[in-house]
């Protein structure tokens, strides 16, 4: 069996650890900023969201994320990609999904992703993505609020969705009475809220 490294870690992966996750807080900001400075309604969804959220009662518990994902309603798109455009950001359409790039030679899994309001990201899934109008100020930019935020990872079984549900949960955010919450849905809605996504 193969030890493990005893030797600490250098300083400079550290720092890169470090920088990784700084650098999504300032896509996001950035975004926010944007968005805002354009008077162009948003709210920032996923992830980052999960993460202020258990942020206000548990900050051991927060999650790093690699992107941003942003709600928009459909009918300011094209006043967000000129927005978004003019602050630098490079737009890309990947599976049906808008990316907006920090440049051109930016991965896709380093991106800001939109949603759209009150619509479905996929075909057959139990409910429509919600508005933005609770939207609450976290550090700067406006997140999704805790109960819209609760019934799409409450309504999606992705593994990142699982993990979000459970962080949520471990943190007190949510609990088993925001079953009852859900839209009727066929299939795979939880009867439970196990703390693992695994379980």
């Amino acid at each position: 069996m193969r030890k493990p490294r005893t030797q600490p870690i250098h300083d400079g992966v550290r720092r890169r650890m470090v920088d990784a996750v700084e650098h999504v807080r300032k896509r996001m900001l950035k975004v926010a900023r944007t968005l805002g400075a354009a008077g162009i309604p948003y709210a920032v969804v996923g992830g980052s969201a999960v993460a202020a959220w258990v942020a206000t009662v548990d900050l051991a518990a927060v999650r790093s994320t690699q992107d941003v994902n942003v709600l928009l309603r459909r009918d300011d798109f094209e006043a967000a990609r000129a927005a978004l455009a003019s602050a630098g950001f490079v737009h890309r359409r990947s599976s049906g999904i808008d990316l907006f790039l920090d440049h051109a030679g930016s991965s896709a899994r380093d991106a800001v992703h939109i949603v759209c309001a009150s619509e479905q990201v996929r075909a057959g899934e139990p409910a429509a993505n919600p508005d933005i109008a609770g939207a609450t100020e976290f550090d700067r930019a406006r997140v999704l609020d805790l109960e819209s935020l609760a019934r799409i990872k409450l309504a999606a079984f992705r593994r990142k969705d699982r993990v979000h549900r459970a962080d949520m949960i471990g943190a007190g955010l949510i609990d088993a009475s925001w079953l009852d919450r859900l839209p009727e849905a066929p299939g795979e809605r939880p009867r439970s809220l196990p703390s693992s996504p695994d379980a």
